[in-house]
């Protein structure tokens, strides 16, 4: 059995350049050996785990949508929007939605309080992310790159998010 305690996991936050996007993750799976980078599974995991945290007035990340992963949501505390392609929908303590592959999603802390969320994603190996707003890809394999249609040239990862 493999253990660990989440008050005993760093917490890792991240800040878009102008601001935008921004949030911060206790990685649980990771905590427990996952290794995400592995190809054999017994170290990658079935799946991820972690503990999202999204302040007041920063939205998670670009709208996007995975190629192949499958997301669950569940939120701990605050409240907040998740942009999806018939709209929006308010979120709130309890509330549990899930995102297959090639729905696009997004996660707005519309709110006064912090939105904390656990999140469980497959991770599944190859996978690829489309970002509808700007007609871009994150494309992983074999390497992380983000990327125009085109392939003209490589880009930030935020480059026309905001």
């Amino acid at each position: 059995m493999r253990k660990m305690n989440v008050k005993d996991i760093a917490e890792e936050s991240w800040l878009s350049p102008k601001g935008k996007f921004g949030g911060a993750s206790k990685e649980i799976s990771v905590a427990l050996g996952r290794k995400p980078s592995s190809m054999d599974l017994k170290e990658r995991h079935p799946f991820d785990v972690e503990i999202c945290r999204i302040p007041p007035g920063k939205i998670h990340s670009p709208y996007h949508s995975h190629s192949a992963q499958w997301e669950f949501y569940h939120v701990i505390s605050g409240a907040g929007q998740v942009r999806h392609q018939e709209g929006t929908t308010s979120i709130e303590v309890g509330d549990a939605f899930l995102f297959e592959p090639d729905q696009p999603h997004q996660l707005i802390n519309n709110g006064s309080t912090d939105l904390v969320l656990y999140v469980v994603a497959d991770n599944p190996i190859g996978e690829s992310a489309y970002y509808p707003d700007t007609k871009k890809w994150l494309v992983r394999s074999p390497e992380r790159r983000v990327i125009r249609p085109n392939g003209a040239e490589e880009l930030d990862y935020y480059d026309g998010e905001e």
